[in-house]
């Protein structure tokens, strides 16, 4: 499908199980090479301007590593509510919190893309916006006890049992709430 990419090693920097699910079901084959990039960010950087930042961070670190004709694809997602910032959980009580203040509120989920080769580099982001039903602190412990949300922003997985029970709404990309726009993805890899 992707004939333009054929002279490219494709290589995502990010040991995100989800990614790579997602970005193998673009049909694309790549190679894993990560890097462990501080996520720290100025207070001044805001909504989808922090995943944007951090993608480009992890380019810069991970191709220090990389040689040849390689295209590399990072990305970052955070998630936005009451205009904060909500990462990945630092421990359990963190986690607890972060679910807190996403019961009964809307969120707007962003996930920065950042294409990178040895002469170019691209970013993108996409938007979703996702509204949480009220979820009880039994629910919540539920989900921490059986699932990892340690990994992931906000502190949820979509695709999990959370994400059944707790999602009322969600405006735009399914998949950029899991960490990858893949319909924007893959337009930006076909203009390569």
């Amino acid at each position: 499908m992707f004939e333009n990419l054929k002279e490219f090693k494709i290589v995502l920097g990010s040991a995100s199980p989800r990614r790579q699910q997602l970005l193998k079901g673009l049909d694309i084959d790549f190679d894993i090479v990560t890097s462990d990039v501080d996520e720290n960010f100025g207070a001044d950087i805001k909504r989808e301007e922090i995943p944007l930042y951090l993608a480009q961070k992890k380019a810069e670190a991970i191709k220090q590593k990389l040689n040849g004709n390689y295209l590399l694809i990072t990305c970052d997602t955070v998630v936005w509510v009451n205009n904060m910032v909500l990462n990945k959980p630092e421990n359990i009580e963190d986690a607890k919190r972060m679910l807190r203040v996403l019961s009964g509120n809307e969120h707007e989920v962003f996930t920065a893309v950042n294409l990178s080769t040895v002469n170019t580099s691209v970013s993108f982001y996409d938007r979703t916006i996702v509204r949480f039903n009220k979820i009880s602190e039994e629910e919540i412990d539920y989900y921490i006890a059986n699932y990892k949300p340690l990994d992931k922003a906000g502190s949820y997985g979509v695709q999990e049992w959370l994400g059944y029970i707790a999602i009322d709404k969600i405006e735009g990309c399914f998949f950029n709430v899991m960490g990858l726009p893949l319909q924007k993805l893959y337009l930006e890899l076909k203009k390569f």
